[in-house]
Formats: C-alpha cells, structure tokens, sequence
C-alpha cells in the first residue's frame, strides 16, 4: 500500500486533517441502537427506481419489525407511484400518511426529523445529494443506507471522507449500495483467490457494453432547468458522473475487491460517435487501463451503442488459472474458477452452487444485523474509495491524459459547488452554451478539467 492510500484510508490521518463539523463530533457519545424486539423506522429519501427498490429489500429482512414511515422527493408523482408500489407490496408495513410525505430540496431533513435516533435514512437521490443528505443523517444519529456512487467528483469525496469519520465517531451502521460484496458466491471467490487458487493475479478485465443509454434532448417546456437536470440525472456529470461513475463503479469496484487494491493511474480513450441531437454530457465508449501499486492492469470496456456486441461481465486471470466475478448483470453471479485461462467447462474448478441468493437482500440482511445487534458496519470510507477511482477513469477519458489517484484526490473541480442549498428557485449547476447545448469533455483540449 503507496503512503498516499496509507494516508486515505486512515482515521487517524483524517482526524488531523478535519474540518471543524468532525472535530466538535468527538464530542458527541455513541449511540444506542435498535434492540432484536424494536420497530426499525425508515425514512426513503429519493422515491426513484433505486430508493423504492432499496426500501423493497429493507422490508424483505425478517429479523424483526421494519416498516417506512416517512418518503420526500422533489417530484410529487416519483414519490405518489413509489408510495402506490409499496403500498401494494407491503402495505402492513407501510405507514406514511399524507403528513409525513414531503417535497423539495429541503424535504429530505422533514423526512428525517421523523425518525429518532437509530431508525435509517435510505439516500436514493442523484449522488450529487449524498454529502449533504448523508451530514444531516449523521447530525440526527441515523443509520444510513445510501445508493452508489457516493462521489462524482474529487472535493465532494474528500467531504464524504470526512463524513465517514463522523459516523464511526458516533457508531453510525452505513451501508453502501455496492451490493456485489455481500454475494455469497463473490465472497467464496475472493477467499479463493487469496488462498492461490488461480495464483498471483495478473490481469483484471471488466466490460459493460449495451445499447444506447442516458442520451438526453434539449429541455421541453414545463420543467425548469434545475429540475430537468435533476430528473435526466445520468445525463450530467454534476449530478451522478454520468453513465462512467453511475453504470461501472460496480465492477470496478468488484475486481478491485479481488485484487484487495485500488488503482494509483488511470490512462483511457473514449469517443462521442452517435449522440445525434442529444446535449448530454456522456461518451458513447470508453476504453480504460487502470493500474494498481504493483503494476498490475484492470482494463474496463463500456459502451452505450445500438447494434454493437453486448458483454456485461468481469474476470480475473491468475498465474494458475482465472476466475468469473460477474457473469451477465450483477445477479446471479455464477461465480467459477478454472486452472486455465479458457475459462471453458473442460477447465472447470469450482462454481458457486445456484441458485443463489439475491445480494440487494443480502446488503439489507447484514445492515440490519449490524444494526440490531451493534455490530461496526461502516461501508462509507470504501465506497468513497470506489466512487473516487472511477471518476479517476471517467476523467482520464475525459480530458485524454493519465491521470494517477494522488492527482485526483487534489483536483479543486468541484462539479456543484452549493448543491446543499439548492432550492426549486435556484439556477441550475450546468449552464446551457450560446448554441443550445451543455459543455461535454474535449480530450486533449481541456487537459485539467472534464468540462
């Protein structure tokens, strides 16, 4: 491990360096969280198809009462039709009277002031709201399940690694939504690994490539700027680090989880081939060569194109074989191992027994254990990490040069500097160009910054 991870993952290295807000959290005493006979009161904060899913998998968990007593959103109808599925599903569990459901970009701390200390907070907003939704959870003494990324951009993670510092201080169960890890199969694969099964890592690969995705047009009428933006959040990069940071951390979160390594550079192409009229701010491919402290490479391919090969999917090849992290999606994983590199069945080793269980129930049943039996559970310091090296690629692509982890853990660009503050009034963070458009990366041309 380089002295600069030493330096990022540590909580001593971070409490010489934090803000005000960490330094008076030391002295505030642990909380007392929920006992195996109490109700475990949720509060959805993002009523999208990721919050109402994660709400969904949080009721699914059979240790004891859950139920969800508070929802906010900026959108009326996102939080009616996410209310209408629960309600449908899990209606005896479902207790949010017209009362206790809140609109606007202050609805989130209303939702919460419902809770009392111990309950969750779910964060399913675009990422671009996690630190500030994430400080007022940890201000109330809320555990906290947030959806990844949970960072766009390199000052928004050095906040969240902060933030990360406060909720340990105050024995805060967080989960992150890279639910991979919490896959059973994954979890074998990774003993077995580093047991030498496959021997000494020599290569990671990982590949999401599909159709067409996240391509925007201009703003129709009746919707503001702000809102618009907000609601075509893959679109731009302020609000969620477009589809790079949105659809990849996960598998390059996973393969780094194998190699037990974030990468230290990234080198990367990417081109913009097939937008056509859309204005958003994404690439159509992009092709990235990661490498970790002993030089070993992870290469990542994504691509949003119709008509093109589709792979999603992600391997590890070793000195004495190779692996399958990810098959097809996130689930199931069919995780094998082989003692080649043909990855064939005549080389088979090992595979996970199927079927297997679903890991988005799974990152819910060990959150809520944690939870009711105080166990340190603390993803967020991890997810920071995960959410910071793949911007690192994502900027690598974007401007066209190498850039390496200490460099990006000091850029200054912060993509939406005062999102805690915006309100439906508000400008806003991306502004239109005089020929109707938003400002995309130009590799090459803007070397310092992705836009």
């Amino acid at each position: 491990m380089s002295e600069f991870e030493k330096r990022v993952t540590s909580r001593r290295g971070f409490l010489k360096t934090a803000g005000t807000a960490a330094a008076a959290s030391a002295l505030i005493a642990p909380l007392v969280h929920a006992g195996e006979s109490s109700t475990i009161q949720i509060a959805l904060i993002g009523c999208g198809g990721r919050g109402t899913g994660a709400a969904f998998d949080a009721l699914s968990v059979k240790s004891g009462p859950i139920r969800v007593v508070a929802m906010a959103d900026v959108f009326r109808n996102r939080l009616d039709s996410s209310y209408d599925r629960l309600q449908g599903n899990a209606a005896k569990q479902v207790d949010v009277p017209e009362e206790r459901k809140f609109i606007g970009f202050d609805a989130y701390r209303k939702a919460m002031d419902c809770l009392k200390p111990g309950d969750v907070a779910i964060l399913g907003t675009p990422p671009a709201f996690r630190w500030p939704h994430f400080a007022y959870a940890i201000r109330k003494g809320l555990n906290v399940f947030m959806e990844k990324p949970v960072t766009v951009d390199a000052p928004t993670t050095r906040k969240m690694l902060e933030l990360a510092d406060e909720s340990e201080k105050k024995n805060l169960k967080v989960g992150v939504g890279l639910m991979v890890r919490h896959c059973r199969g994954r979890q074998q694969l990774h003993d077995r690994i580093k047991s030498g099964e496959i021997g000494d890592i020599i290569l990671l690969r990982g590949y999401r490539m599909g159709g067409r995705a996240a391509a925007s047009g201009p703003k129709p009428a009746g919707i503001s700027e702000l809102l618009y933006q907000v609601q075509r959040f893959h679109s731009f990069l302020w609000a969620s680090g477009g589809v790079y940071s949105d659809f990849y951390i996960h598998q390059i979160d996973e393969l780094s989880w194998m190699k037990d390594a974030w990468p230290i550079s990234a080198h990367a192409l990417g081109g913009r081939h097939y937008r056509g009229e859309a204005v958003d701010q994404n690439l159509d491919s992009y092709a990235v060569e990661y490498t970790y402290p002993d030089g070993t490479k992870l290469f990542y391919n994504g691509r949003n194109m119709d008509g093109c090969q589709s792979e999603f999917a992600s391997y590890v090849h070793g000195t004495k074989g190779s692996a399958i992290v990810s098959t097809s999606a996130h689930t199931p994983g069919k995780v094998r191992t082989f003692k080649g590199q043909k990855l064939s069945q005549e080389e088979l080793l090992w595979a996970f027994p199927q079927p297997e269980q679903s890991p988005y129930r799974l990152e819910w049943e060990d959150l809520i254990d944690a939870i009711r039996q105080d166990k340190p559970y603390n993803e967020v310091r991890r997810g920071a990490m995960a959410s910071l090296v793949t911007s690192m690629g994502r900027m690598a692509a974007h401007t066209g040069q190498i850039v390496t982890l200490e460099q990006m853990m000091k850029h200054e660009h912060e993509f939406a500097p005062g999102v805690d503050k915006l309100a439906f009034e508000s400008e806003a963070p991306l502004k239109l160009g005089p020929d109707g458009r938003y400002p995309v990366p130009m590799p090459g041309a803007k070397k310092d910054r992705e836009y």
